[in-house]
């Protein structure tokens, strides 16, 4: 089976619907920052859905309205 796009299984998904779950290291490359910064998101309250094994996954929209939300918060604070 031939690795597939984020887009494209997004579209494969989307047809039962369900969404595709990031790793941490999809996370990182999609927001341009490092397992540190994740691993403070997590902390402050990021959504994580766990794994049976130790692992983590990330619902991408979850995540964007998260950041949206704790950059919000940010901002009115300062």
């Amino acid at each position: 089976m031939a690795t597939q796009t984020l887009p494209e299984r997004t579209a494969t998904l989307a047809a039962v619907g369900l969404t595709p779950l990031l790793t941490t290291a999809q996370l990182m490359a999609r927001y341009g920052v490092s397992n540190w910064t994740v691993n403070q998101w997590v902390q402050r309250g990021c959504p994580v859905e766990p794994t049976p094994f130790r692992g983590r996954r990330f619902d991408l929209d979850q995540v964007a309205a998260w950041i949206a939300e704790d950059t919000a918060e940010g901002a009115e604070s300062a």
